[in-house]
Parts: C-alpha cells; structure tokens; sequence
C-alpha cells in the first residue's frame, strides 16, 4: 500500500492531479492533464500514477466542477460522466472523497501563500465573519468560508447558475442578445472562458461592429493588446463580475472578504486592477457603504484547488 493519497482539481478543460502524503497539504508529483485526451476519470488517473511510478494508491480526494452529491456523477463542461461506487472499484480505492471544485478552491484560500494574494481596492475583513470564494474559467465557480469555532466550513453551491441581472443599457442589449441564444440567462453565460466570448459577440451586434476573435484566449489578448472591441468585452467582464461578486457578498453575509480565483484573471491582473470591477462590486445604493468595506483579494496561487483537495481529505466539516 502506498504511502500517497491521490488528489485532484477536474474542471471543464484540465483535470490536474498530486500526491500528498495523509496529513499534509504539501503537492508532489503535480501533473495537468487535458480531459479531452481521455475518456473518462478513470484512464486519466491511471496515466497519471503510471507516470508518477506510484502503485498501491488507496484513498483519493478529488475536486470536481459539477454536482458531486449523487451517485451518479456528469461534469458540468466535459463529456467525463461515472457512476461513484464502480468508480472507486475501478480505481481500487478504499476511501474516494469527492468534492464540488470551489468546495476545494475555498478550502486551498487557507493554504495559499500571503504574497499570492493581490488587494484590490480597500475594507477590511471583519473577525468571524463569511468570506465568499468566486472566480471564472471554463465555468463559474462560487462558495464561502463559514466560521465554525476554530474551523472554516466551505459551502458547496451553484452560484454561477443564478439568474444575470442586468443594471444598464448595455447590459440589458447582452441579456437580450444571450437571451435569444440561450432562452435563461445565467451569470455563468457571461463570467467564464467561454462567457468572454459571448460578451464580445452580444456587445458587436449591439454596435453594429463586425466580430473576428471566437476563442476566449483570442479575446483576452486582444483585449489586452489595444483591439477596441475586445478591450470593451474585458472591461465589461470586470464590471459584471464585481457586480455579481456584490451581490453574493450581500446574500452570504460576506464581510470577511472575497477570493477571486480561477484561471482567467491572474493573466490579465494590471488589467483588472485597473477596471470597474470595484464600481461594480460597491454599486448597490443603499447598501454602498457596506460593501465599501468588504476587502476583495485576487488569488494568483497556481493550485489553490488542489492544495483544497488535499486539505479535504481528512476534514470531516467539508460536504462530500
């Protein structure tokens, strides 16, 4: 038997995995493999521990962007989809936690490093209180960080499906226009990889403007490069994120603060900090100097969620 739990972060794109030994949140052998290049969990964590040399492998915590309560587990943004019980019999595990992937991002928020946290505006945590956990990539991904004595209890949730609620003329344009794509319109058509895209193409139609970039790595360089257009979708992003950021923090009670994670926005940081995304975030009339208060940190870790991974393997406060 080895001495090596297995942990993971599997979201829409990338399912990255690591060893830790049980007790420790300290990553070894970090790998990230693209889902597409597998059919299922199963063949990928066999590449991987091949790789890694490591055999006797008997207990895993696993983070997944997707419902995890059920037995029947379907990612959200992938075609990976496994029964849980046969799962862990194919895989010869003894113990297989499985985790929602921000339920594990929240928890990596108490393991990151404090010079991978970049302040964005003022306010200070406020002791004992919430702290919301959000952040974009191919979907997404909202939870907390509840205090419990001495502990923190991450929330799993489904944040990025509530309904995008538009507060201007252009933004009620983008409902409309994704509105007739998509019939519902969640944030989550707007805050993520994809989401970037759809925002480029949703403000063009409204401008008249022809439309070039289709990839969300397209229009972030752009966007970052000068490309009117783009630029506009990216600064409209930012807004749109600290409004929704906003008003999650008014529905959890969140002055603690905020961790922005994810895999979009470390790679466009000076142009975030530079945005709307604190205007956003403040705009809620009555409530301005409330949220005035609430200090909001980008979280620029490479593996936040699978340091959360690793710390859910034994934590019996976390849901899964």
């Amino acid at each position: 038997m080895s001495e090596y739990a297995l942990v993971g972060d599997i979201g829409g794109t990338n399912a990255r995995l690591a060893l830790v030994k049980p007790g420790h949140v300290e990553l070894e052998h970090i790998r990230t493999l693209p889902c597409a290049e597998f059919d299922n969990l199963d063949a990928a964590c066999a590449t991987y521990l091949a790789d890694a040399g490591v055999i006797g492998v008997t207990r895993a915590c696993l983070a997944f962007a997707c419902p995890v309560q059920d037995e029947q587990i379907r990612m959200t943004n992938n075609h990976w989809a496994f029964n849980r019980r046969a799962m862990q019999q194919t895989l010869g595990l003894d113990q297989f936690r499985l985790l929602n992937d921000f339920t594990a991002m929240a928890l990596g928020m108490l393991h990151v490093q404090p010079h991978e946290l970049v302040a964005i505006g003022g306010g200070e945590s406020l002791a004992g209180s919430t702290r919301l956990v959000i952040g974009p990539g191919t979907g997404l991904g909202v939870s907390a960080l509840v205090p419990a004595g001495d502990e923190w209890v991450p929330l799993s949730t489904e944040g990025g499906h509530v309904s995008f609620a538009p507060t201007d003329e252009l933004e009620v344009a983008i409902w409309r226009s994704l509105k007739d794509q998509f019939g519902r319109v969640s944030v989550e058509r707007i805050l993520c990889g994809q989401g970037l895209v759809n925002l480029y193409q949703a403000i063009a139609s409204y401008r008249s403007l022809p439309t070039t970039l289709t990839r969300p790595a397209e229009v972030t360089a752009a966007g970052l490069t000068g490309d009117a257009l783009a630029e506009e979708a990216l600064a409209r992003f930012c807004r749109i994120l600290g409004e929704q950021a906003g008003d999650a923090v008014l529905t959890v009670g969140g002055r603690g603060g905020v961790y922005l994670c994810g895999g979009i926005l470390p790679r466009m940081q000076e142009f975030l900090l530079a945005s709307a995304f604190r205007e956003g975030f403040e705009a809620k009339g009555r409530f301005n100097d409330y949220m005035t208060k609430v200090p909001v940190w980008l979280c620029t870790a490479e593996y936040p969620g699978l340091l959360g991974a690793a710390a859910g393997l034994d934590n019996s406060l976390v849901q899964g």
